[in-house]
């Protein structure tokens, strides 16, 4: 169906000399009273507006729109769709060409803001890592510098001095660990050592396995009432142990003394496990929780309370969970408590 929006330059050339031969042959017709010289005008007219107008039409504007259009693929096209857009560009009506100009800048917009986001994370991202290694590194030049100027000798202080510098020594150490393995999972190097195991075992495992810190606050770690059944998933055992030890870690450090830590399990779908620990604590910030994945991200509430950590720890989770496929996600209200949730396939059968 004939539209004036999608008229092609041909047509545009025609109905415009056609609009020029009429009049013209019209006034021809009033003044000579007769049908030869309206024809022969009529013809000569049409055919030489048409072919001006196009000419017209070619050499300044829709050449103009070729180079519009060589531009805005030249940087991701091939070199056949180069030369396509280049010499063998339909032609199009105005309002396609003004259509696709648009979509290429909206394009280009979401690139540039895609950019802007990456170049304040960079930012972030070093001012954060030179934040966790400075506070070790000057505290570790503190007590050397003080045993060198005769703390050493010193029997009540030395012992000290160096116990915290170890201290700071490690926690280097695990930062640079945990620097390491983040690299190595976001460059895909992690390989996944899949089988079949009872969720609520290695749950009981990890809260086991930091008893000592639950003990000293007080701190309960129970699962679930309802949620004791046991469900089989199908992954890395020893990776999802990381990741409970991390979670419950959290738990613990931002959990309230005489408080709980609750894990359960859902079968949710016949095909996925939901996993959720949660903690009665301090809570995250509404603000914050978008970022709580970020790598070196913590909340000034959270900086405050653990000095040790290198703010990896849920970065890693993170990636572990969709190496495996599956996602995590995190539900806090400040002030009651934090919930991290993850899914993990159902036992696969052998």
């Amino acid at each position: 169906m004939f539209s004036i929006k999608n008229i092609s330059p041909r047509q545009l050339s025609f109905f415009t000399a056609l609009g020029l031969a009429a009049p013209i042959s019209l006034i021809i017709f009033i003044i000579e009273k007769t049908w030869q010289p309206v024809v022969i005008s009529f013809v000569f007219v049409l055919l030489g507006a048409y072919w001006l107008i196009h000419f017209i039409l070619e050499k300044f504007i829709y050449r103009k729109i070729k180079l519009i259009y060589k531009f805005i693929y030249q940087t991701k096209a091939t070199k056949k769709e180069e030369t396509y857009y280049k010499y063998l560009l339909p032609q199009k009506s105005i309002d396609e060409v003004s259509k696709d100009v648009e979509e290429w800048a909206e394009e280009n917009k979401q690139e540039i803001e895609l950019l802007r986001k990456n170049e304040q994370f960079r930012k972030e991202f070093l001012q954060n890592l030179s934040h966790e290694f400075k506070t070790p590194v000057f505290a570790i030049q503190g007590y050397v510098e003080s045993l060198l100027q005769g703390a050493l000798e010193n029997p009540e202080v030395n012992k000290r001095f160096l116990e915290k510098t170890a201290t700071n020594v490690e926690r280097l150490t695990n930062l640079l660990n945990d620097l390491d393995e983040i690299s190595k999972l976001e460059r895909g190097e992690l390989t996944l050592f899949k089988q079949n195991f009872i969720i609520q075992e290695l749950v009981k495992d990890v809260f086991e396995s930091i008893s000592i810190m639950t003990e000293q606050r007080r701190i309960r770690c129970v699962i679930k009432k309802g949620c004791e059944s046991p469900l089989t998933v199908f992954a890395d055992k020893e990776k999802i142990r990381q990741v409970l030890l991390n979670l419950v870690e959290n738990s613990t450090k931002y959990g309230k003394t005489n408080g709980t830590i609750t894990a359960s399990m859902y079968n949710i779908d016949g095909k996925s496990i939901l996993i959720e620990i949660s903690d009665d604590g301090i809570g995250i910030p509404e603000k914050s929780l978008p970022r709580i994945f970020e790598r070196f991200y913590r909340t000034e509430e959270g900086r405050s309370i653990d000095l040790t950590g290198s703010g990896l720890g849920l970065a890693i989770c993170k990636h572990i969970i969709e190496a495996h496929g599956q996602t995590i996600h995190v539900r806090s209200t400040e002030d009651v408590g934090t919930t991290v949730g993850f899914t993990l396939e159902r036992r696969k059968d052998q």
